[in-house]
């Protein structure tokens, strides 16, 4: 029987700091069974506790993680002492503790996990240490001296929120530190924060296990921080620990030795001045402050005599850069993650004259397109280096979440199948993306147009579909964190010189947890006609809702015709994915091979093609492969070529027929559809566009 995950245990004794009472919170599991006391993992198990303390406490990293025995009956183990632990003896009772409490109290659970003041112990018989991402069981609990109690000052909701802002500041500072700072072997930092005296001195510590990689500390400890401001609104103090990384803070110093970030600190004068010492500490504040006032006197007297336009030029000034500091302070701490996380890409932070000058000041002549949420034009560099630069609508708070989105998350992806972002510019309401030029464009410049079709034959086409295959796979396993991109269409897949397929716009795209399947959204956000029917419908977005699109635009370029728009009708059907199946199911699946490849000798490929498409556009989700397995059947026998494929089910909106739908379809918006509530962000002007591929917002009904 499963104890409650995360049961409060409140001791009475004390560990290496008086005045704080100790505490531990443990958590039992039976999801994965039981073990008998006689049992090959009972004996494992044994082993794994009687080692891991002793090596935990022997390493200069406090850490150690061992898997004990056999399958099935391996036992898994981890164990780590706070960072601030400079007694070994102290880690090596902890721990033990540790790891007896949990077999008196977990019994025959073959899962458990103990949290105690100084250190955290887990076993179990899965192999959660092959799942880096995964920081289960997490424990959250407010402490001020082992008590529950409320916010400092819970009368005043603008100091709470205030308190919650110097929260998440410190806890930015010492993230950056204990996942960045090649000195903090234990992936461990403490710091201290003081304010004003009306405000606590906020202390606080993060930690992660130093088994993990800089970037997973840091991913993990991201996670931690938004359970912080979901749970912590302006309390002084609280807790959030998990297996992986943990953090704390409160009002009080709780933690060994002095703090190694400190913020707004002068010396330790705010917080730790004895008695004796302030007499001497408030003279010298005194003969500062004196000093000061002699200086600002001096230079208020400076300022009176410039003349008065200049006075309002300089106000005016301050007044837009504060207003650029307030709408870019998230986009500055995104710049600072890639600095770090990519210090050896180039990424340049340009000056909005430097890229005005390298568009002829944003040309006509230069626009390559419009997207949702801005015109892209090219640009020439001094140097010679040609760029395709993004520039967000001004006043747009939809582009600003993408060019934020979209700077996040370029830092963690590099693939030849993913275009480059090379840097951006933040210049008060200008915000401008820059990213490698690809001079072929986009491939529905090729596959939608009578003069481009006939330049990629089938070779090309199939080399271009494998590319972006390799690219979504990388996206959905490969890449550090899980990334649904949402947006995959034909003006999203640029290519380069030699026609070599890269995936733009990560603009609508979503990180996902490594153990998370599927997630929902009350706003949905996409292009019609690319969009899988539960995402569309219901708000419900995975990996799967990206194959349900590569899957669309598959048929695209086969076919070399668009899936939907009022005014494509195949047949008897309003799209093409109804019209695929029909000619699939009759055996007449070469009807669909696009004409501007002429006579083509690997009709039998491209029919094994159109199969693997409709396998990816089926109703349900469940039935639809995974990106792993579509490779696998573009690369059996070279490309769509051979080895058995399931049959798939009929696509979604089977039935829709164009005669039933012609009236819905002359009547309805320019983009063809978009559902009850939809609305256009933008479309696209440039001939290698149409209004199939406008981008889309849809708020769905809550709770539907």
């Amino acid at each position: 029987m499963a104890v409650p995950p995360y049961l409060l245990l409140l001791l009475s004794s004390t560990l290496l700091f008086p005045g704080a009472a100790a505490y531990s919170e443990y958590s039992c599991n039976d999801t994965t069974g039981s073990f008998t006391s006689g049992g090959a993992f009972a004996a494992n198990l044994g082993r794994l506790v009687a080692a891991l303390p002793a090596n935990a406490s022997s390493s200069p990293s406090l850490f150690a993680s061992a898997a004990v025995g056999a399958a099935p009956g391996t036992a898994y183990g981890l164990a780590l002492c706070r960072g601030d632990v400079a007694d070994p003896g102290a880690c090596s009772a902890c721990l033990a503790g540790a790891f007896a409490r949990l077999r008196r109290l977990c019994g025959a659970d073959r899962d458990a996990t103990f949290y105690a003041e100084l250190c955290t112990a887990r076993y179990s018989g899965g192999d959660f240490l092959a799942r880096p991402g995964d920081n289960s069981p997490v424990i959250n609990a407010l402490d001020v001296n082992g008590s529950t109690y409320y916010g400092w000052d819970a009368r005043n909701a603008t100091s709470r929120t205030l308190f919650l802002s110097l929260v998440g500041t410190l806890f930015g500072e010492m993230a950056m530190y204990a996942a960045y700072n090649s000195s903090a072997a234990r992936m461990f930092a403490s710091a201290a924060m003081y304010v004003n005296p009306q405000l606590p001195t906020v202390y606080g510590f993060v930690q992660c296990t130093p088994d993990l990689s800089r970037g997973q500390c840091w991913d993990c400890l991201q996670g931690l921080q938004d359970l912080n401001r979901r749970w912590y609104d302006g309390r002084e103090g609280g807790r959030i620990l998990g297996v992986r990384c943990s953090f704390r803070y409160e009002a009080y110093h709780f933690f060994a030795g002095m703090p190694e970030v400190r913020i707004g600190l002068q010396g330790d004068a705010s917080s730790s001045a004895t008695p004796g010492s302030r007499g001497s500490n408030h003279k010298k504040v005194v003969l500062v402050a004196l000093i000061v006032s002699t200086f600002c006197a001096i230079l208020v007297a400076g300022l009176l005599i410039i003349r008065t336009h200049r006075q309002r030029a300089e106000k005016r000034k301050k007044l837009q850069l504060q207003a650029q500091s307030r709408n870019s302070s998230a986009t500055e701490a995104a710049l600072k993650l890639w600095r770090i996380e990519e210090s050896s890409t180039d990424f340049t932070l340009y000056d909005f004259a430097e890229l005005a000058a390298a568009t002829a000041d944003f040309s006509d002549d230069n626009l390559l397109g419009r997207g949702g949420f801005g015109p892209v034009y090219k640009g020439k560099l001094p140097d010679g280096a040609e760029i395709a630069v993004k520039r967000l609508a001004a006043h747009s708070g939809q582009g600003l979440e993408e060019f934020k989105n979209e700077i996040q998350l370029i830092a963690k992806l590099q693939h030849t199948n993913l275009v480059r972002l090379v840097g951006c510019c933040v210049q008060e309401e200008e915000k401008l993306l820059v990213y490698e030029y690809m001079p072929n464009r986009s491939l529905n410049c090729f596959i939608f147009d009578r003069q481009g079709g006939p330049l990629l034959d089938w070779e090309k086409r199939r080399r271009i579909i494998e590319g972006i295959a390799q690219g979504l796979l990388y996206l959905h396993k490969h890449s550090r964190v899980r990334i649904i991109h949402r947006d995959l269409k034909a003006s999203n897949i640029l290519l380069d010189k030699d026609l070599n397929p890269k995936i733009s716009d990560f603009g609508m795209a979503r990180i996902f947890g490594s153990n998370t399947t599927e997630a929902n959204t009350n706003r949905v956000v996409g292009t019609y006609g690319y969009m899988a029917p539960e995402y569309a419908s219901e708000g419900i977005f995975s990996v799967k809702s990206d194959v349900y699109s590569f899957g669309v635009l598959l048929l695209e370029i086969v076919s070399g015709k668009r899936n939907s728009g009022h005014r494509h009708h195949y047949g008897d059907f309003v799209n093409l994915l109804g019209y695929a199946w029909q000619l699939w199911r009759d055996g007449r699946a070469h009807e669909l091979v696009d004409p501007a490849l002429g006579e083509c000798g690997e009709v039998a490929s491209i029919v094994r093609c159109v199969k693997v498409a409709l396998l990816c556009v089926q109703d349900s989700a469940a039935d639809r492969p995974t990106m792993a397995d579509v490779t696998a059947m573009l690369a059996d026998g070279g490309g769509c070529a051979s080895g058995p494929l399931p049959d798939p089910r009929r696509p979604p909106h089977f039935s829709l027929r164009a005669t039933a739908a012609a009236a819905a379809a002359g009547s309805g918006d320019e983009d063809g559809g978009g559902g009850s509530g939809a609305r256009t962000h933008g479309g696209t002007t440039s001939s290698c566009f149409s209004t199939n591929d406008l981008t889309i917002s849809s708020s769905i009904q809550e709770g539907r």
